[in-house]
């Protein structure tokens, strides 16, 4: 569908479930909130998503196009001024999906999940290309905060919490527990801190289009 064609859907499961006001349903209409859209197209039409095409646009019922579509648009009020607003759209996201995305997150320019049920992204640095499943969960310990390179995969039910820097090309393996801990590029991580396993990650992320890695060069550095 075209952002045109989801702009009423979407209003009108804002005002079912947060009686949103005419205001609130103008500043929700107006042109520049139609970026959201545009962004998300951009993450879909970079990834390997195959219930996506560009000449169709965005499924809302389809709960992983949905999921960052809502984001893009309650990110979006938030930077504008528009918190109050942001919060509906950001409640309706989880209310739908079953996913946390807070508004005030900074997600990476290309991102994107499958299964997000159960997803909690928290406050890190994000790189680009960022792709996550279900039951996944990045935040803090204490006042420290996770920086990930770009390229990072977190499959089921992973965590990722603390003074942790994850590199490029990284893949976290489901039911992994990272803790305030390093991984360096080029890896996958499994097991549960402190006892994580690190393995050599030979693959190039197959999650999107036109992987621009470079060829892998960190071998060398990876401790087996």
């Amino acid at each position: 569908m075209s952002a045109e064609e989801i702009l009423p859907i979407l209003l009108l499961q804002l005002q079912n479930n947060f009686a949103l006001t005419e205001d609130e349903a103008k500043v929700i209409s107006q042109p520049q909130i139609f970026d959201g859209y545009k962004l998300s197209v951009e993450c879909f039409a970079k990834s390997n998503c195959k219930y996506f095409s560009e000449e169709n646009g965005l499924n809302p019922f389809n709960s992983v196009m949905y999921t960052n579509f809502l984001y893009q648009i309650s990110h979006l009020l938030y930077k504008e001024g528009y918190s109050q607003i942001a919060d509906k759209v950001y409640y309706l996201n989880k209310m739908l999906n079953g996913v946390d995305l807070f508004y005030a997150i900074e997600l990476p320019e290309h991102w994107n999940c499958e299964h997000p049920l159960g997803s909690v992204m928290g406050r890190a640095k994000y790189g680009d290309y960022f792709f996550f499943y279900q039951g996944c969960t990045i935040g803090g310990n204490h006042t420290d905060y996770p920086v990930l390179g770009d390229h990072v995969t977190m499959y089921s039910n992973s965590k990722v919490l603390g003074k942790c820097f994850i590199g490029s090309n990284v893949v976290i393996g489901a039911n992994a527990y990272v803790k305030d801990s390093d991984i360096p590029d080029n890896s996958m991580v499994f097991g549960q801190f402190p006892n994580l396993i690190i393995k050599p990650n030979k693959n190039i992320d197959v999650m999107w289009k036109n992987n621009d890695l470079k060829p892998l060069e960190c071998y060398n550095r990876i401790k087996m």
